[in-house]
């Protein structure tokens, strides 16, 4: 039986694939807004966000500690959304989608006639905001921005990879902008019509309005009343790596060093205090609020990416350039 034979048996045994998805990116509000459209009545998106399913290519290449497993099977898969009502519109969301390179092929061949969210920001503020949370994440550990992008390349080679990095894809952080790029990949395959590009700053400035729209591209009604979401996505700075690595240890460590320590705490503690404890921790020692941005490498970012962000303006038509302030770089 071929791969497509034995998916359309599985979805007419087992469940649906969604109507709808959000492909990223993150730290773009994506997040927000899957939290306002869980709310409609007539929407249903599962407790699990970040399947990651259809990108193949950006899994992880090990499972961290206490993090929810990704479906593996395309039975699995559909069971996130078993619990949905018949009349009901199903999405998920999954910000790595729009970064794979095989994910808007794969969604194709099961829904061709998917509606495809994307949401898209300046790219300088979007990777210092990446940066902070693959920081947060325990995927990246170089704390100067311009220090993580010089190692790309290496990175690329598989050297420098920080050892509890389990997606290192996401380290190379110019293929995270390459916009145009990955819009063609959806356009390639879906209609214009069925996929909708959203630009971070209009989501800040109205979510209400951007609600709206997108309700309307999903064909579900706007009367419902939806609690809002703050677009804003936002930053901490990791004060201390190696607070947070003997944090991790004791919280989630296996080797012989993190049991004495787990052991140790755990004569001297209860549950919920050490519970208590390590929140605490992680939020006043390990984490702090971000530091302004570095102008000089934001204005060199700026420079980097003109053209990807001229590009963008040709595309979508609409002029990026002023609106991301790329037409007052000196």
């Amino acid at each position: 039986m071929s791969r497509s034979a034995e998916a359309a048996a599985v979805l007419h045994a087992r469940g649906r694939v969604p109507d709808f998805f959000i492909v990223g990116h993150p730290k773009c509000g994506t997040t927000a807004l899957y939290e306002m459209l869980r709310c409609h009545p007539q929407i249903y998106m599962p407790d699990f966000k970040e399947p990651w399913f259809f990108a193949e290519d950006m899994r992880p290449r090990f499972q961290p500690a206490r993090s929810g497993t990704v479906p593996d099977t395309l039975e699995r898969y559909v069971r996130l959304f078993e619990a949905a009502g018949a009349d009901q519109r199903v999405g998920e969301a999954s910000s790595s989608y729009l970064r794979s390179r095989h994910a808007a092929e794969r969604i194709a061949q099961l829904r061709s006639d998917a509606r495809i969210i994307a949401i898209l920001r300046e790219p300088a503020s979007f990777l210092r905001s990446l940066h902070h949370q693959l920081l947060s994440d325990h995927i990246e550990t170089k704390k100067d921005l311009r220090e993580a992008i010089a190692r790309e390349g290496a990175r690329r080679e598989g050297r420098k990879i920080p050892r509890r990095s389990h997606l290192p894809q996401m380290l190379m952080y110019s293929d995270h902008v390459r916009y145009v790029e990955q819009l063609r990949r959806y356009h390639a395959v879906f209609p214009a019509e069925q996929v909708m590009v959203l630009i971070y700053d209009d989501f800040r400035s109205d979510n209400r309005a951007t609600l709206r729209r997108v309700q309307e591209f999903l064909g579900v009604p706007d009367e419902a009343p939806i609690e809002l979401v703050d677009a804003n996505t936002s930053n901490k700075r990791m004060r201390s790596q190696q607070l947070d690595d003997l944090v991790n240890v004791v919280s989630v460590g296996a080797g012989p060093v993190a049991r004495g320590v787990k052991g140790a705490v755990k004569l001297l503690t209860t549950s919920g205090l050490r519970s208590s404890a390590m929140r605490a921790t992680r939020s006043h020692l390990v984490y702090g609020k971000p530091q302004p941005p570095d102008e000089d490498l934001m204005r060199d970012l700026r420079r980097r990416y003109h053209g990807e962000v001229l590009a963008l303006s040709e595309y979508l038509g609409r002029d990026l350039v002023s609106l991301w302030g790329y037409d007052r770089l000196d």
